[in-house]
């Protein structure tokens, strides 16, 4: 994030968008939620497509934090044993029942972002790009674990977390609790390396 201020508009942007869907969030509602000066938010995003991007590029940033992208690798390649995948399990599954639970207005602006993407070319093409950005350690991930196929299995990995998220926080499934996510990664991973 640029500045403590640009992180203040960014952060309550998300809230707003979490509590009022996307075609509730405005600059003036910004301003307005954060206790700033009518116009802050204009300064720090002049457009909605800019106050999106920005929100999206925020999220990004916290998502990185929580999952711990960008860090050195945890294991040295080709060394998946199933005390390592356990441990994977684990850290994945408290992350994401942390987004599902005091985490979650982050969770719900994602979600909202993703269906304005859908709509809108200039934030679908950053939107997918922060897709790729977090994705691309998920398979580094699957590649350091000895993977025979780390883009598929990185790939079908995300989809299943993001089937947990989705079911959890939109769907007709109940918060599922943080064991039951572990044990689900934990089987999804050793079944797709033989484990």
């Amino acid at each position: 994030m640029k500045s403590q201020r640009a992180e203040l508009v960014a952060d309550t942007a998300i809230t707003v968008l979490a509590e009022r869907g996307v075609h509730g969030l405005t600059h003036r509602t910004v301003d307005e939620t954060a206790g700033l000066a009518p116009g802050s938010a204009s300064n720090v995003a002049r457009t909605r497509l800019a106050l999106l991007e920005l929100v999206l590029e925020r999220l990004a940033e916290l998502d990185t934090v929580a999952f711990g992208f960008g860090a050195e690798p945890v294991v040295p390649e080709g060394t998946a044993t199933a005390a390592v995948l356990d441990m994977f399990a684990a850290m994945t599954a408290r992350t994401l029942h942390v987004r599902l639970t005091s985490e979650r207005r982050q969770s719900i602006a994602r979600y909202e972002l993703a269906m304005e993407a859908t709509r809108h070319p200039g934030l679908r093409e950053l939107y997918d790009a922060v897709g790729r950005r977090l994705r691309d350690p998920v398979v580094a991930m699957f590649t350091a674990l000895g993977s025979p196929d780390p883009a598929r299995h990185g790939q079908q990995a995300v989809a299943f977390l993001e089937g947990v998220m989705f079911d959890a926080l939109v769907g007709a499934g109940p918060e599922p609790a943080e064991e039951g996510i572990r044990l689900g990664v934990r089987e999804l991973f050793r079944g797709m390396l033989g484990q």
